[in-house]
């Protein structure tokens, strides 16, 4: 369950992608693939760059807690008694961070170190929403969208959680192992060692505030609006209508929707409660959107428009495997949240630059945005999701500023608001 929560908590796909197909299918793309790195200054995240670029951009797709900065964890993991495996920047971020595709035990071993060591710390919390505002006014951002799931967040598990796993050296030669016995290996070789530290509690209601409270000082600090956007988790139905409760408490107070997270072709991947809590929202009037159709297929997203009323969808790569559908859902505008970096490190999509669904989109004039996902866990940020997809995908000036005014007019601002956001956007873009 840790780690199946952690993984969900972090947007991973990992388990969805396994279960699409074999381990071998996995290591083509950790073999053929190469996204374009970074300095070593931002690599690092020491600096997000030394100069502001100009504010004309809009990010709809980013989690929380995939976006804290690995110094930050060095601070709380300090302040709290948590020994890590590093005590600087540099040692701790291939623990935590990748910038390429890898093994599975590579990915387990970043996704691990997050949530545990942020879990239950108010003070961590507001921190990294605080800084998630000053990185992105960094990157050019006028307005973005940052997903969490509070109960993820709520109580300290770091006496449970916190593991030592080093696999077996055979974990992974047998390429033809089936998928079923591949996820055995890795629950059964996760939590060996035990370890016990400070453990800290908050409720799911006290993490909305601390985030709303660091993202309205960051706004106020670094020129960017920010609002956030709440996760239900496929695996955690017991929660959905809680989370909506939530959302419609805290709605005036920079909260804008729901999302739904997690793995999306395991066992909970389909539920009543979610539709329930959906529906629900939609009564309400708060805004939704739903991951679907990152690894899961498009009957992923026809569950998501029209059971749950999505009114965005997270990813949606694996749409275009049903062209009836995706013609039906261009025809209604639906907006798809397009994560470049993470599509191709997750093996969400195929490992070639001149396959990605994005392409497709552009061609059929489909709506879509360009977003950074996990930006700490893929090393990556705006202008590097930008840098990717001029060179690979060659979209031009013209065509990028589309993609901001796309999300700028699929935003969960109030009217007024979003009015005055897609002004800026035109404006900052010279679209007339």
């Amino acid at each position: 369950m840790a780690i199946r929560q952690s993984l969900q908590g972090l947007g991973c796909v990992l388990a969805g992608t396994l279960l699409r197909g074999s381990s071998s299918v996995f290591f083509q793309v950790v073999r053929n693939l190469k996204i374009p790195s970074e300095d070593k200054k931002k690599e690092t995240g020491a600096t997000m760059g030394e100069t502001e670029i100009k504010k004309n951009r809009v990010e709809l797709h980013l989690h929380l807690d995939g976006a804290v900065r690995p110094s930050t964890l060095l601070d709380a993991a300090k302040r709290r008694g948590i020994p890590l495996p590093a005590d600087t920047v540099e040692g701790l971020l291939p623990h935590v961070s990748m910038d390429r595709p890898d093994s599975l035990v590579a990915m387990i071993k970043v996704f691990k170190f997050f949530i545990p060591i942020i879990q239950g710390d108010g003070e961590t919390i507001k921190r990294i929403a605080y800084e998630l505002c000053e990185d992105q006014a960094k990157h050019g951002v006028l307005y973005f969208e940052a997903r969490y799931c509070p109960h993820f967040l709520t109580q300290s598990k770091l006496g449970q959680t916190i593991w030592d796993c080093p696999a077996p050296p055979t974990f992974f030669t047998q390429t033809q192992t089936s998928t079923k016995r591949l996820l055995k290996k890795i629950l059964l070789h996760a939590p060996l060692k035990l370890r016990r530290y400070k453990t800290m509690e908050l409720t799911p209601t006290e993490v909305v505030e601390l985030v709303n409270s660091g993202l309205n000082e960051g706004s106020r600090d670094f020129g960017v609006k920010a609002r956030s956007i709440l996760c239900l988790i496929r695996d955690n139905p017991e929660f959905s209508m809680e989370m909506v409760q939530l959302c419609d408490r805290f709605r005036n107070q920079g909260v804008v929707a729901i999302d739904l997270a997690g793995n999306e072709v395991g066992d909970m991947a389909t539920n009543a409660e979610h539709i329930k809590a959906f529906q629900e929202a939609k009564r309400l009037g708060i805004h939704r959107t739903v991951h679907a159709g990152e690894i899961g297929g498009p009957d992923k997203v026809e569950e998501a428009v029209f059971k749950m009323d999505a009114e965005r969808i997270g990813h949606g790569y694996h749409i275009l495997e049903d062209p009836q559908l995706y013609a039906k859902l261009r025809d209604m505008n639906m907006h798809f949240e397009v994560c470049p970096v993470s599509s191709y490190i997750t093996g969400a999509v195929p490992p070639n630059y001149k396959e990605h669904p994005a392409l497709s989109f552009a061609k059929d004039g489909a709506n879509f945005s360009i977003n950074s996902d996990d930006p700490s866990v893929f090393r990556t940020h705006l202008s590097r999701e930008y840098d990717l997809i001029r060179e690979h995908w060659n979209f031009d000036d013209k065509l990028i500023a589309k993609l901001n005014l796309n999300a700028a007019k699929a935003c969960f601002l109030p009217q007024d608001e979003k009015t005055e956001l897609i002004q800026q956007v035109k404006e900052a873009h010279g679209i007339q």
